[in-house]
């Protein structure tokens, strides 16, 4: 009878990782892949410098002030955050293609901005100016 050589059997109880390394490198460039398809969801704002002056209050421009503390002010009076769309609609009438423009002072909350913001786009606002942010 033979006898095995030792040799022949350590090389039997190997495992071949070159597959393994394979399918592993097939697997990071398919997360690379797909994450650079990601896109993170949020609201896209079209802001303009902050060195440039906030446009003139004038007849043909309905401008919305949201102060620090949230007080909503249109036309020289404070006036209540049910009763934007209204107030927006109203002046809308007289001229539909005036345009509308929201003056946020610092301190505002992000709720208040996106209320009024929707408040114009529900009176029929087809573009909302967003100057740069007015200190107090």
């Amino acid at each position: 009878m033979r006898k095995r050589n030792r040799n022949a059997d350590a090389d039997e109880a190997e495992i071949d990782l070159t597959p393994m390394l394979d399918v592993v490198f097939i697997m990071l460039i398919f997360f690379i892949v797909v994450a650079s398809f990601l896109k993170e969801a949020g609201v896209e704002m079209n802001r303009p410098d902050t060195n440039q002056n906030p446009p003139e209050s004038d007849a043909t421009s309905i401008l919305v002030t949201i102060t620090g503390d949230d007080q909503i002010w249109m036309e020289d009076r404070i006036v209540d955050i049910r009763s934007v769309r209204a107030n927006i609609a109203r002046l809308l009438a007289s001229d539909p293609e005036q345009s509308f423009t929201v003056v946020t002072n610092t301190g505002a909350t992000a709720g208040t901005v996106i209320t009024v913001a929707d408040a114009a786009r529900e009176a029929g606002v087809k573009q909302v100016n967003w100057p740069a942010e007015k200190k107090q």
